[in-house]
């Protein structure tokens, strides 16, 4: 993998939101437009680890018999969103 997995979620959507601005502006090179474009696509790729990371971490708090429970989300959740 590439250094930009050692990014944070910030700097990684700083990266991507800045490859999104460059494309949108049209005036890149085909070669530039190319480079910046898999730019992206890492950015996108390190931001969507962080976020699956995040998700596995959330904890829903449910009451079952006066008690609490944790229940960590599941993959299940996936398909209603």
């Amino acid at each position: 993998m590439t250094e930009d997995t050692e990014k944070s979620f910030e700097e990684a959507l700083k990266d991507l939101e800045s490859s999104v601005q460059k494309l949108e502006t049209g005036e890149l090179k085909l070669e530039d437009a190319l480079s910046t474009f898999e730019s992206g696509i890492v950015a996108s790729k390190t931001c969507e680890k962080w976020l699956n990371q995040a998700r596995k971490r959330i904890e829903v708090l449910m009451e079952e018999n006066g008690e609490f429970k944790l229940e960590f989300l599941d993959d299940q959740d996936e398909e209603n969103t």
